[in-house]
């Protein structure tokens, strides 16, 4: 193998280790191991799979992109948005908890394998730019606010009822005097003591105190004997490796599910992984990130559990810990290994209520208030796209929410490239030079001459615009104008329809007497100019490299 992939696959999460690192990754390993056991075990009740099936995802999965990822500071485990995927698409066409409905999970884990493994292959892992920051706050912030709605009602003893997490909300509301006093007691216990741990010290455990406890509590005063709801039993052992059967009109919730996973896996882990790269000053490789990821759900589908994706939380539970390779998260896997052989039994004494309470606070802590304030403040615009998509994936699910977040980016990006910044080049009043100033009736670069800057691609949506501004400006009566400055520096690339119109407006601008320029500093603009014909032969437009330098030009007399 000597693609450029292949000849990075090397270990260059773990390598090179340095010695008086490893005490160090160990630590943050047993730390990640402590607060992560009852986050993904949580995660079980929004996937609505199994509950060992979360402690598989960080086994089989984590390993494989320890050993295959390129980021040395990636978590790669069960995920919130991702497992509200699954429900959202699969729980039509199988039971949720089910082996069938388990199956259908690890098909889907299979497909974004493959998904991965050719966007790795094809290096398409600049995908990922397609989904904006405001969407993936959008987006995360909506399946928080779904998660925690959904999961409120099992602070209560109550059960779920409604669709949508406004239904649910007001569903709660107005049920709280059936409440069961012993499930709302628990609830309040564990928020008590993860409450006091992060006020004492942010780092200690205080997920994993409250399961510890309950389940403690729970053998002693015999839960399950007096009515309180346990998780019930959990398997022991590995996980055994086999292929899911899928059923031939299933496939298509599995690709939909799949789909879905597939823009969320390479959106979030890609900037999860960028941005620790850039704090550490270590290269990206993106697309090696996409084989691990590949690897992982690619154990994850065979070692029957569900898609696993890069986690911004536990990437920071590491780092806080003091994790700077993969050996941190190989010793996390090592702590769930033991766990699975041996402490799974204990496990089944867990009051389901602790796990509702661990999940809804996982719900909120998805919600990017700081990120939504920021966008408030600094983008109205994209404001809106994020709580669009919020309002989309909490009462009308993931799938839908994603649809919007991708197409509400895409035409805002298309918005600003209709719409784009234009200006007018005018001398500075000191006379030391040139600014721009926004278009407006008789602003003048030198007496009778335009100085017009476009700053945007040139294509077929935005040409009459740029077309019909400046016919405006020279036909303006404030002033006569016999020469046009079009700057260009800011266009990288006039299509056909552009080109034509350009070819127009030249034309039209020399029937009225009036001498029209270019200016560019790109080759490849330039290139494109005179095969179209607009900067060869007598009827060619000039091309200047500076402004100063057409206004001159334009000044001299024919």
């Amino acid at each position: 193998m000597n693609t450029p992939i292949a000849s990075r696959l090397r270990l260059a999460g773990l390598l090179p280790l340095k010695r008086d690192q490893v005490a160090g990754d160990v630590l943050a390993g047993l730390t990640l191991a402590a607060l992560a056991i009852p986050e993904v075990m949580g995660y079980t009740r929004i996937s609505q799979t199994p509950m060992v099936t979360g402690l598989y995802t960080m086994l089989l999965p984590m390993v494989a992109f320890a050993l295959l990822g390129a980021s040395r500071h990636l978590v790669v485990a069960a995920d919130s948005a991702t497992a509200a995927i699954l429900v959202a698409t699969l729980a039509g066409v199988a039971t949720p908890g089910s082996p069938a409905y388990v199956g259908l999970t690890m098909a889907v884990a299979l497909v974004v394998a493959l998904a991965l493994l050719v966007a790795a292959l094809l290096r398409l892992g600049f995908l990922a730019d397609f989904l904006s920051r405001s969407a993936l706050i959008g987006l995360l912030s909506g399946i928080g606010v779904q998660v925690a709605a959904g999961e409120l009602p099992g602070l209560f003893g109550l059960s779920r009822q409604g669709e949508g997490a406004l239904q649910q909300l007001l569903s709660t509301l107005g049920r709280l005097d059936q409440s069961r006093i012993d499930h709302l007691l628990v609830a309040v216990g564990v928020l008590g003591v993860i409450a006091v741990c992060r006020r004492l010290d942010r780092r200690l455990p205080g997920a994993l105190l409250a399961v510890a406890a309950s389940i403690l509590l729970s053998a002693l005063l015999d839960f399950p004997g007096r009515g309180l709801d346990v998780v019930g039993t959990v398997p022991s052992g590995l996980p055994r490796l086999v292929l899911p059967a899928v059923g031939p009109s299933q496939w298509n919730a599995v690709l939909v599910s799949a789909a879905s996973c597939f823009v969320v896996i390479l959106a979030q882990s890609s900037a999860t992984a960028r941005a620790y790269a850039l704090r550490y000053r270590e290269r990206s490789l993106e697309n090696v990130d996409l084989v691990g990821l590949a690897s992982a759900n690619l154990a994850a589908g065979l070692s029957g559990t569900f898609v696993v994706n890069g986690s911004p939380t536990k990437t920071e539970m590491v780092d806080a810990a003091g994790g700077r390779s993969q050996l941190a998260h190989l010793s996390a896997a090592g702590v769930v290994l033991l766990v699975l052989l041996f402490f799974t039994r204990p496990l089944g004494l867990l009051p389901a209520a602790v796990l509702s309470t661990i999940v809804f606070l996982i719900g909120l802590k998805l919600i990017d208030w700081n990120g939504l304030r920021e966008l408030w403040r600094l983008q109205r615009n994209e404001f809106v796209i994020a709580m669009a998509t919020v309002v989309t994936v909490a009462q009308v699910g993931v799938m839908p929410g994603i649809t919007l977040a991708v197409v509400l980016s895409l035409i805002e990006q298309v918005r600003h490239t209709y719409r784009p910044r234009t200006c007018l080049w005018t001398p500075r009043r000191d006379g030391t030079g040139l600014h721009t100033v926004p278009v407006a009736p008789g602003v003048l670069a030198a007496p009778g001459i335009l100085a017009y800057r476009f700053e945007a691609n040139l294509f077929y949506a935005n040409a009459n615009r740029f077309t019909q501004e400046v016919l405006a400006m020279v036909n303006q009566p404030e002033a006569v104008i016999q020469g046009l400055v079009v700057d260009a520096s800011g266009i990288d690339d006039v299509d056909y329809s552009a080109a034509k119109a350009l070819l127009e407006l030249r034309d039209l601008l020399m029937a009225g007497g009036v001498r029209s320029v270019l200016v560019t500093n790109s080759r490849a603009i330039l290139e494109e100019l005179k095969r179209f014909g607009l900067a060869r032969g007598e009827h060619g437009m000039g091309i200047f490299s500076s402004v100063p330098e057409a206004i001159e030009a334009l000044s001299q007399p024919l």
